[in-house]
């Protein structure tokens, strides 16, 4: 099961921070990733991070250099740090769990969190 948490109202160019909590324990070895939908669109894939403790990502292009996506293996935690947004972020961001990263990036994750809102002000 997973737990997102952390979204809200952000300003362009502020900075915001998503949690998602997994539970279980085999989560080292699970890839974990975030997709997000904004509204009217599809829901399109973020980041991934490699299963285990290498910490390998992966980011989509529209937000790489701005958004870092982090785990900590003790704390079955997977967060994602969000700076210099921008009004284009804004949707329903999901984490996502997976033995393979591949199908993360796909977005036919074996796992799906609900969603958190985050809306970003111009």
């Amino acid at each position: 099961q997973l737990q997102a948490f952390g979204g809200g109202l952000g300003q362009a160019g502020g900075s915001l921070r998503l949690s998602c909590a997994a539970s279980g324990r085999s989560f080292g070895s699970y890839a974990m990733g975030w997709s997000r939908q904004a509204a009217g669109k599809e829901r399109e894939f973020v980041a991934v991070i490699k299963r285990g403790g290498g910490g390998s990502t992966y980011y989509a292009d529209s937000v790489k250099g701005r958004f870092t996506i982090s785990r900590d293996n003790d704390k079955n935690m997977v967060y994602l740090q969000m700076d210099s947004l921008k009004p284009e972020d804004t949707a329903v961001y999901y984490c996502a769990a997976d033995q393979g990263q591949h199908r993360i990036v796909v977005l036919t994750p074996e796992y799906w969190g609900q969603g958190t809102q985050v809306t970003v002000s111009s």
